[in-house]
């Protein structure tokens, strides 16, 4: 029996791996830029400015929260969203990293 991909690569690998997955869909992308321009918004804000269904906003919400790049906080009826700065930081530090290694030494 053969190891998957997964199961063959590091914990690390596997974070960073799903913090890229979750920054792969360009709603997603649009959703932290309108995040990152304010201090945290609801789920209901962000429809008004994308002009995508509720149902579609919420599920982009909740992967970008499960990747650890939105932080979620309820707020009686309206839940509150903010970008974890410290999170995509670290996306970006990964991403360099990885250029870095397999970038040939010079």
């Amino acid at each position: 029996m053969t190891e998957s991909p997964s199961e063959t690569c590091a914990p690390d690998s596997r974070a960073v791996a799903a913090r890229f997955a979750a920054l792969s869909h360009p709603a997603r992308i649009e959703i932290l830029k309108h995040l990152s321009a304010s201090s945290c918004c609801s789920c209901r804000e962000v429809v008004d400015h994308l002009d995508l269904a509720q149902s579609t906003v919420s599920q982009h919400l909740k992967i970008l929260v499960e990747a650890g790049l939105v932080r979620f906080e309820a707020d009686r009826q309206r839940s509150r969203y903010a970008v974890d700065h410290a999170a995509l930081a670290g996306v970006s530090a990964s991403l360099r990293e990885l250029v870095n290694a397999c970038s040939p030494s010079r």
